[in-house]
């Protein structure tokens, strides 16, 4: 195999890259051409986006500045400067988001009659409603702890406080210095509350304004000052090589009670707190300097998810009905329908419910004999797994992997296992060392003398509820040549095949990151010798250097290369002797974009894979994942008319450059392209000359 070029090549920086992905997400809180509730949304998943990045990613930077001196030289960056740089950066964000939240939406929200109102404007009309909501519903859950620097205070992960100032009364008035008290707002209860409507004028509190207009009665034996929202968010990464005993099982147990007593990741506190109460929090919850981030009055903000609709759909996102598969419909058997050719199901376009079929019929068929799957994520209430005890219950014999590494899923994914194993399902865990990514379901059915399978290969999990919300593809199939290496890995993960050898699937760790080198290298190779050459390459993040690599020396040898990325992209397009036949965008939109498509020219004869693996290293190296070819002509036909309506996309598309500055693609044309918009109008069937955009195929835009 050819090595990569050594030249010094540039790569963005991961944090900085995640940052102005979680940028491009509050474009859309600021668009206003994105329905009012749903910009609240956006900015809901602004803030869970970055809640996690810190609980994550900067707590493992911080972890850094534990080394040594002599193992922090080692490193290729300066963990301290690139925390200041993400401090900076995430700054300055949410001080857009405070713009956004106050100069924009609140104003429109006011428009169409809703008014968000604090402790300090409830009217004297609703004055007695919030006390008595307070008495009834919110004081039984509320526990006050005054602080004492002699005496820690514990604040439970990501819940939002009130550090509570209170005064000393005697006789001759206020006494003292004030003391301190931290209130946590109960999550029992709904953040947002709906205050009795008068007339058009609907308004609404915070939880937490609920609380500070009561606080007198909270602390009748004090004069209460002021009231701060502080949060503490505790280190999120769940430290398994540190057990030293025990199945992985027992180690993940043991270590989801870590991560509520984890090292802090970030202590967000209000800007307009006195000096002295940070620094009493400080000493209280035993704290540094580097763990203290200004914030604004309100925390959690990922609860805008849940603010009040009064009905007024006209506010948000239409409705989509679900299309239902032009062939996989419920008149035939699924097995029967992909044995005769491939078919793919587009989500959240197309329903779900062939998949839950596939797995429902295998449960009912006399043939089959077994059964297994792959599960990630699953929804709280999974037909998939229901599905999966069905056929155990049948007599079935069930196999089914369970990744309980799965990050913040872990406990549900604990829970729906042990209901398996007591269904008589044979259950296997995860490794030690890899997680289970590979979205697969296999099917062996009895057919005379000869077992046949039938396979399902996913880009996204087996979960209903993110299906009708990401953008995903899964493949059915009943191709020998699919199905046969599915097997094959369904063997490594019961421990059954030591040495894999795939022909058709690329799977990770062991032959994916090196067959997608020799594909990248095969379009340099054509590009150089004349032949028809070119990658169109769509991913959630890209940035792992071995692949950037040659993506680079792919570009420098004339091979041109169009990349969708939706968040982290390392790889810089566009730059001189690097990267200049690489262009780069990002789509967000209504749908989270969480597709992999590797599309290659291969001189002329386009080979097209689906994964449930980007090319990150985590996925090409310390993950088991699954990249599938699709043989079927006509699916290819299928995924190309979607990447095209990607790759034309003029509205919701930012251009990925050197300067991460999210600036959003050119229209050029008369017609905008949506490309959500637009795909949903190619698979409901819509007349080509009837759509509202046409556009060209991605081989002649290359």
């Amino acid at each position: 195999m050819l090595q990569p070029n050594d030249r010094d090549y540039t790569y963005a920086d991961r944090e900085l890259s995640w940052i102005s992905f979680n940028g491009r997400v509050l474009q859309e809180a600021d668009d206003p051409t994105v329905p009012l509730f749903e910009r609240l949304a956006f900015l809901a998943i602004f803030s869970s986006n970055l809640d996690e990045f810190f609980r994550v990613r900067v707590a493992s930077l911080r972890s850094l500045l534990r080394l040594k001196k002599k193992k922090l030289g080692k490193l290729r960056m300066n963990p301290r400067r690139l925390l200041r740089e993400i401090h900076s950066k995430v700054s300055a964000q949410q001080e857009r988001f405070g713009d956004i939240f106050r100069d924009r939406i609140l104003p429109e929200l006011a428009g169409h009659g809703i008014h968000l109102v604090d402790e300090r404007s409830v009217s004297e009309e609703h004055a007695d409603f919030v006390r008595e909501y307070f008495r009834q519903r919110v004081r039984p859950l509320l526990d006050p702890v005054r602080l004492d620097p002699e005496s820690p205070s514990f604040l439970e992960d990501r819940q939002v406080y009130l550090s509570v100032e209170l005064w000393a009364v005697d006789e001759h008035g206020l006494a003292g210095r004030p003391a301190y008290a931290l209130v946590k707002v109960p999550d029992e209860l709904p953040r947002f509350v709906s205050l009795p409507e008068s007339g058009d004028r609907r308004e609404v509190m915070f939880l937490d304004d609920v609380i500070r207009f009561c606080l007198p009665e909270l602390f009748p034996d004090a004069d209460v000052g002021g009231a701060y929202a502080v949060k503490l968010s505790r280190d999120a990464e769940l430290y398994i090589e540190d057990e030293f005993s025990g199945n992985v099982v027992d180690a993940i147990r043991k270590s989801l009670s870590k991560r509520e007593t984890g090292v802090p990741a970030r202590f967000l506190y209000d800007l307009q707190s006195p000096y002295a109460m940070v620094a009493l929090l400080g000493r209280c919850l035993r704290l540094e300097d580097e763990d203290l981030i200004l914030g604004g009055r309100y925390h959690n903000l990922h609860d805008f998810h849940g603010f009040p609709r009064f009905g007024l759909t006209e506010l948000a996102h239409e409705p989509l009905e679900l299309l239902s598969h032009p062939t996989l419909s419920a008149r035939r058997p699924v097995h029967q329908i992909v044995s005769e050719r491939d078919r793919i199901v587009h989500f959240p376009y197309q329903a779900f419910d062939p998949v839950v079929r596939f797995l429902e019929e295998a449960a009912a068929d006399v043939a089959v004999e077994e059964v297994w799957a792959t599960l990630y994520r699953v929804s709280e209430d999974s037909a998939v797994v229901r599905a999966l005890l069905a056929a155990a219950e049948a007599g079935k014999t069930v196999r089914v992997f369970v990744e309980v590494k799965a990050r913040f899923d872990e406990a549900s994914n604990l829970r729906w296992a042990q209901r398996m194993e007591k269904a008589g399902i044979v259950t296997l865990y995860s490794f030690r060392d890899l997680k289970v990514h590979a979205k697969l379901a296999l099917v062996a059915r009895r057919e005379g003398r000869d077992l046949r399978y039938h396979a399902y290969l996913g880009t996204g999990n087996f979960n209903e509820k993110t299906a009708r919300i990401y953008a995903d593809h899964g493949l059915l199939t009943a191709d020998p040549r699919i199905t046969e290496d599915v097997r094959r890995v369904f063997g490594i993960l019961a421990g059954e095949d030591a040495e894999p050898a795939f022909e058709h699937l690329l799977v990770a760790p062991f032959t994916m990151r090196e067959r997608f080198y020799e594909m990248i290298e095969r379009e340099a190779t054509h590009a150089r010798e004349g032949r028809p050459a070119g990658m169109v390459l769509k991913m959630n993040g890209l940035e792992d250097e071995g692949i950037i690599r040659r993506l680079y020396d792919a570009s420098n040898a004339g091979v041109p290369i169009r990349l969708i990325v939706r968040g982290i992209c390392r790889l810089v397009p566009q730059v001189p002797g690097q990267s200049e036949n690489i262009t780069a965008t990002s789509i967000v939109d209504r749908h989270l974009e969480h597709a992999r498509v590797f599309v290659f020219r291969n001189g002329g004869e386009n080979a097209y894979y689906l994964a449930s693996a980007d090319w990150m290293t985590r996925n090409l190296s310390h993950r088991v994942e699954v990249a599938f070819p699709v043989l079927d002509p006509e699916m290819r036909q299928e995924l190309r008319r979607i990447l095209d309506l990607q790759i034309a996309d003029n509205v919701k598309a930012r251009r990925i450059d050197p300067e991460m500055s999210n600036v959003r693609v050119d229209p050029g044309q008369a017609t905008g392209v949506r490309a959500q918009a637009a795909t949903r109008e190619l698979l409901a069937g819509v007349p080509a000359s009837d759509r509202r955009t046409q556009v060209t195929r991605f081989e002649e835009t290359a």
